[in-house]
């Protein structure tokens, strides 16, 4: 994503509500009404972690069975990103001088309502630059930043620059807990027009009530899963619609081919098993493979204390809800 040459000057942003002292809840109330900036990447199917489906399931109250982020769960990313915010904030201001502050509010683009967004901090008394947005990242975020900031934050920032008007944003991230970088993004204007028509198409869907075509991802089989949780019983002749009719082809082809490549995926594996036999490392010129015992893992042997002890069974009951299986007969 490059910059355009010269930045067309825009009206500043409405502020939509107040967020000083607003719980999570009714925050996240508020981010249903329209497109957040942390919400773009995913309206325009640019975002790793989450899809178009599933986004037009929170926007549309339909997210009751999908899994909801605990802000105290500190194993999850946005635990980490919270608590961290003020360092890598304070950090921004230590290494450039430039000061910053919060802004409590939900802001809202002046010509397009359903536009809103959040900054993390803004700069003052610096000309060049006006929002920060700061990012933590390990593990596979980390790989997602070794060029640069990835697209799915500059669409975000993108996005922050079209609500606030405004004309440049600094990214800063610390990466793996340890590496800290900032990176200029000046507004683009052509991008923005670009950002803002695949938003209002996204948000089409919503007013429409019309779910947007699921991508693939593990995001919108779970979208999938939440939004049709379970099956009527009845049977649908899909013999008459044609595109359908060749997915379903496809599909039946598709994965004839992908048992093959399993067949001789797992035949290679065995064949480099063999010859390894007892060594735990095996080199070669474009890499190396390792094949190593692991712990061994304690677990509850359930069909004999079933048998044994079947009163622990009755008074420890653990029912897990089912779920739709996708079976193909041919």
């Amino acid at each position: 994503m490059g910059a355009s040459p010269k930045p067309t000057p825009t009206r500043q942003a409405l502020r939509l509500v107040s967020t000083k002292g607003m719980g999570r809840e009714d925050w996240l109330r508020v981010r249903k009404n329209g497109i957040g900036s942390s919400d773009a990447a995913a309206a325009v199917g640019l975002n790793p972690y989450q899809s178009m489906l599933e986004l037009w399931l929170i926007k549309t109250g339909r997210d009751a069975e999908l899994p909801k982020i605990d802000p105290t769960d500190d194993s999850h990313p946005t635990y980490w990103g919270t608590l961290l915010e003020p360092f890598v904030a304070e950090y921004y201001t230590r290494h450039t001088g430039h000061r910053v502050r919060k802004v409590n509010a939900v802001l809202q683009h002046p010509e397009h309502p359903w536009m809103l967004a959040n900054i993390d901090r803004e700069i003052v008394g610096t000309p060049d630059v006006q929002i920060l947005e700061c990012k933590t990242s390990g593990g596979f975020g980390t790989r997602l930043w070794k060029d640069g900031v990835p697209e799915y934050v500059q669409a975000q920032v993108q996005h922050q620059l079209a609500v606030t008007g405004r004309q440049a944003a600094d990214v800063c991230v610390v990466l793996g807990g340890q590496e800290a970088r900032i990176h200029r993004i000046e507004r683009d204007d052509e991008l923005i027009a670009h950002l803002i028509e695949l938003e209002r198409r996204f948000w089409h869907y919503v007013e429409t009530d019309t779910p947007p075509p699921a991508d693939g991802s593990d995001s919108a089989a779970q979208a999938l899963q939440a939004l049709y949780p379970r099956d009527h019983g009845t049977s649908i002749d899909l013999s008459t619609e044609p595109a359908m009719t060749e997915a379903f082809t496809r599909l039946v082809a598709l994965r004839a081919e992908l048992a093959d490549k399993e067949k001789q995926e797992a035949q290679l594996k065995q064949s480099l098993q063999q010859r390894m036999g007892e060594a735990s490392r095996a080199c070669f010129p474009a890499g190396e493979i390792t094949w190593k015992r692991t712990k061994d893992v304690h677990s509850v042997d359930v069909a004999r204390l079933a048998r044994e002890r079947p009163e622990l069974i009755e008074t420890y009951p653990l029912i897990r809800p089912g779920s739709r299986r996708f079976i193909i007969s041919t």
